[in-house]
């Protein structure tokens, strides 16, 4: 086992690209701002077949209540940037969606709304399934998704591991080499595929440590995502930040609940 994953991260050349340590700091500037709910879907249909299905329908509804609250949907750069200290203030009621995994409904479901709403959209991939999975997105698809200029397509690992299980399962360098593919490898693959800049990341099942921080900033990330139920605020751990996850159950009460929970009734 130990030699696979060894040999794999020799072939992407992972040992030599990254950088020879982590950043001093990896938190936000501090910045007075409003607090920024950002959501996390998964996939989408005409009904809920399972706890990550998000009917089109209630996706709608959501929407509908976001416009007529008064939250305005910005890009997720447009939030690190301020993070960062950079760029125009937010809007007052701002929110961030952000969908994981790289389901087809992606694109046969959500594509439509976000087209006809204009939504700025980031979605978190892991690209061992595109064009592979039958559930998965294909590369086309996903090209089509950046040619419209409303979707960031980002990084979700190479193949989804849980990252928890693995270092209770594998050894110390075996672990470490695993995690090396996994960051590395994912955004080598969509840089390639894509033609565009792959350096967030969105944490599998939200599992993450301080070292696993630590390796994704020497891997080229700049912030990751986690699914902890609170709004950025003006100072975090930009390789930690947190996320609503919406399922099912989530209706649009739940988004209520959300945007009440964020401090703009």
């Amino acid at each position: 086992m130990r030699q696979r994953i060894l040999q794999v991260v020799m072939i992407w050349g992972l040992a030599v690209t990254l950088s020879a340590g982590a950043p001093s700091s990896l938190r936000a500037e501090p910045q007075a701002a409003p607090p920024v709910p950002i959501l996390v879907y998964h996939r989408f249909g005409p009904a809920a077949t399972d706890t990550m299905t998000t009917p089109t329908t209630v996706f709608a509804e959501q929407l509908r209540l976001l416009r007529d609250r008064g939250w305005t949907v910005v890009p997720l750069r447009q939030l690190l940037d301020r993070l960062q200290g950079r760029g125009a203030p937010l809007p007052e009621r701002a929110v961030v969606i952000t969908v994981d995994d790289g389901h087809r409904s992606v694109y046969t479901e959500l594509f439509p709304v976000v087209r006809r709403h204009r939504l700025p959209v980031t979605l978190f991939i892991y690209p061992s399934a595109i064009s592979n999975a039958s559930y998965a997105l294909t590369w086309d698809q996903l090209r089509e998704l950046r040619d419209s200029g409303l979707f960031d397509i980002q990084s979700h690992t190479y193949w989804h591991p849980n990252f928890r299980r693995e270092k209770q399962r594998l050894g110390r360098a075996d672990y470490e080499a695993l995690v090396t593919m996994q960051l590395v490898k994912s955004r080598q693959k969509l840089e390639h595929e894509l033609g565009t800049t792959v350096d967030l990341l969105a944490w599998p099942f939200g599992i993450y440590d301080r070292e696993l921080m630590h390796r994704a900033a020497d891997a080229g990330y700049v912030a990751a995502f986690t699914i902890e139920p609170r709004p950025v605020t003006g100072s975090e751990e930009l390789m930690a930040l947190p996320r609503f996850l919406l399922t099912d159950a989530t209706q649009v009460r739940g988004v209520e609940a959300i945007l009440n929970r964020s401090g703009r009734r």
